[in-house]
């Protein structure tokens, strides 16, 4: 693994990151900012937030295999490498036959979408690859620096580690809500997590190995939420984002959740009590 992402780190939609609040999680003292939401091929705003930090690593957490094509999403990533070495992982994946029309053979494209990388020069160390179910998880071992699963629990990490094997890359991310309040935090967890993700058929297959059942999917049961949305107060996420790392993640992406679902006041102030805890500042 080339780059260094530290234990803890925190990811956003792009549609939610700026420069200056990327700048604001460094300054908190987290080791990386992870871009969800599909960047598009340019990687243009992981170039932006490098730019305006200054040691900090940035991950893509995903650029969609579908969307954006191999050969342009290389040339970004060694243009990125060029100006910012060291800092930047490349994280790609295979997205949801619910969102992309000419969905096919999900283990052949990113085998595939893997060999264009290496063809382009895009270092293994400097790739990361979300996975979920063994398939993908030992191709993430093999062909990447490792994976990136989303939506998961430690259970789920637990199983990742030991089919991973020691040495490759485990990065979970897992969605926080800095509340006391559990019926707060579960109506603002609640549809982050329903809509789109317990309709999409890569993460309920996910879920259900890992022991919910169809009816916790179907009515997103406080059971789920309370699994998916960590809440309480700094400490309880902690202990929580800590379960990851404690079954055998090497990194955990925490995504601070709010009620407006905008990096607001509520939001920065989750992120500094949770850097304060965890003693990043």
């Amino acid at each position: 693994m080339s780059v260094d992402l530290g234990r803890y780190g925190i990811w956003l939609r792009r549609d939610q990151l700026t420069p200056e609040l990327g700048a604001e999680i460094e300054a908190a003292g987290f080791g990386a900012i992870w871009i969800g939401g599909s960047p598009p091929a340019d990687l243009a705003l992981p170039e932006q937030v490098l730019a305006a930090t200054r040691r900090i690593a940035v991950a893509t957490g995903i650029v969609n295999i579908w969307q954006a094509p191999a050969p342009e999403v290389a040339e970004s990533y060694h243009r990125i490498e060029k100006a910012h070495p060291g800092r930047f992982l490349l994280g790609v994946g295979i997205g949801h036959p619910e969102a992309v029309k000419e969905y096919r053979s999900p283990y052949d494209t990113i085998v595939g979408y893997l060999d264009d990388l290496d063809a382009a020069g895009v270092p293994v160390a400097g790739r990361a690859l979300a996975a979920l179910g063994p398939k993908v998880l030992r191709v993430a071992g093999e062909r990447t620096a490792g994976a990136a699963p989303y939506l998961t629990t430690p259970r789920h990490t637990a199983e990742a580690r030991e089919i991973l094997g020691a040495g490759p890359l485990l990065a979970p991310e897992h969605k926080v809500v800095v509340s006391t309040d559990p019926e707060y935090a579960r109506r603002v967890g609640r549809p982050k997590v329903r809509d789109p993700y317990l309709r999409l058929s890569n993460y309920r297959r996910n879920l259900l190995r890992t022991g919910f059942t169809e009816e916790d999917l179907d009515t997103a049961s406080d059971r789920t939420i309370d699994a998916l949305v960590l809440h309480g107060d700094a400490a309880a996420v902690r202990a929580g984002l800590d379960a990851h790392l404690e079954a055998g993640a090497d990194h955990v992406a925490a995504q601070i959740l709010s009620a407006s679902g905008s990096p607001d006041e509520e939001y920065r102030t989750a992120l500094r009590a949770l850097a304060a805890e965890l003693g990043l500042a």
